[in-house]
């Protein structure tokens, strides 16, 4: 009976991950703020304590990504000290886009205004204003530097809806269909 039950209720937090990523993550305690973006969420990335996750405003959140709330390596010393444990809490302020595959580990902060490239490993403390990326993550730029150098890659589409965006891509790199 317990397996069953374990199967329905993996089964409805898949679901649930897909219809409405947002109520998924505030029914298991994910602190989140207001206009926050999940793409391709699954059950399981926020570890097994997922009350000590915050995520502010404004943030972006990519397929993939893992939040870790503790380090599992302790398990394997608990012979040696049995009350050995390893958990933190993660914060991500406001602004913030994680790229797709990021892992961010226990006691992480982020600041406001953060961009975190793909497949990165984030541990530690970073300011606002900063360009992450890395394994391990560390600061590579600021976003100013950033966006300086994103204007003048532009195609200066951002702003057409998805439809006329792809219409658009497709006349600039000459795609036929």
């Amino acid at each position: 009976m317990r397996k069953i039950v374990k199967i329905l209720k993996y089964i409805y937090n898949t679901v649930l991950t897909k219809i409405d990523p947002i109520a998924y993550a505030k029914a298991i305690g994910v602190n989140l703020g207001k206009n926050v973006k999940f793409y391709g969420m699954k059950p399981g990335m926020f570890s097994t304590e997922p009350w000590l996750i915050t995520i502010g405003d404004n943030c972006y959140i990519t397929a993939n990504c893992q939040f870790v709330t503790h380090d599992g390596g302790t398990l394997i010393l608990r012979k040696q000290v049995p009350d050995l444990e390893i958990t933190a809490p993660i914060s991500i302020g406001n602004d913030v886009y994680i790229g797709l595959n990021t892992t961010i580990l226990p006691g992480t902060k982020v600041g406001n205004r953060c961009i975190i490239g793909a497949c990165s490993l984030v541990n530690g403390e970073f300011p606002d204003n900063s360009v992450i990326a890395g394994v391990p993550a560390r600061i590579i730029k600021t976003v100013d530097e950033y966006l300086e150098q994103a204007k003048k890659k532009s195609l200066h589409l951002g702003h057409l809806d998805a439809k006329e965006k792809e219409k658009a891509l497709k006349k600039h790199f000459n795609i036929q269909q």
